[in-house]
């Protein structure tokens, strides 16, 4: 026996049903559906949407609601002031070399200096918030804190 000697066992190739084409074809009235419901529906394929429980009210709706989501709040990337012992004295640090540095994911969203940690040498540092410890280091070093607007 050789491989070109094999074929296709017996009924792998099967007729493909024609249905909705009479009683005679054996898939006529119904077309194999079944009898009224969604699934015997053209567009109910897929079955009920997401979440349908027979119409019996569905959990997302028997659960209590609880809490508020603010769509407005802010998120600012953190940088700790001893982290930007980095840079070199009298430096101007802004977004733009801080993304330089890895120290923030992006140079576009707004950036808070943090106090955390400490600060050995004046830096001009540019951001979006500081919190008042930072301010306060900064100042203490004699660097600069400036502003950004978004």
């Amino acid at each position: 026996m050789k491989i070109s000697d094999i074929g296709r066992p017996k009924g792998a190739n099967r007729p493909k049903k024609r249905r909705g084409r009479g009683s005679g074809s054996g898939h006529g009235k119904t077309s194999c559906k079944g009898h009224k419901g969604l699934l015997s529906r053209s567009g109910g394929h897929g079955g009920p949407r997401l979440g349908f429980e027979g119409g019996q009210m569905p959990l997302i709706r028997r659960i209590p609601k609880r809490g508020f989501t603010n769509e407005f709040k802010k998120f600012y990337q953190i940088v700790n002031l001893g982290s930007l012992s980095m840079f070199e004295e009298n430096a101007v640090v802004s977004p733009a070399e801080l993304f330089g540095a890895n120290l923030i994911n992006s140079s576009e969203r707004e950036v808070k200096v943090l106090g955390a940690g400490e600060l050995t040498k004046p830096l001009t540092i540019k951001a979006h918030r500081f919190s008042k410890s930072a301010l306060e280091k900064i100042k203490k070093t004699g660097g600069k804190a400036e502003i950004l607007q978004k």
